[in-house]
């Protein structure tokens, strides 16, 4: 039985190492907006008939 307690002990560190780093991400990092342009080729609008 020793072993199911380490397993979930280990799957339970690796959650709360991963719970961590994303409060982590939303918490220091702060996404920068910026404008997006994309050209789209003039035959995929104006198919040939």
């Amino acid at each position: 039985m020793p072993t199911l307690f380490r397993f979930l002990f280990i799957c339970a560190l690796i959650a709360g190492v991963i719970y961590g780093t994303m409060v982590a991400l939303v918490t220091f990092v702060n996404p920068v907006e910026r404008d997006v342009t994309i050209r789209v080729p003039s035959e995929r609008i104006n198919k040939p008939q």
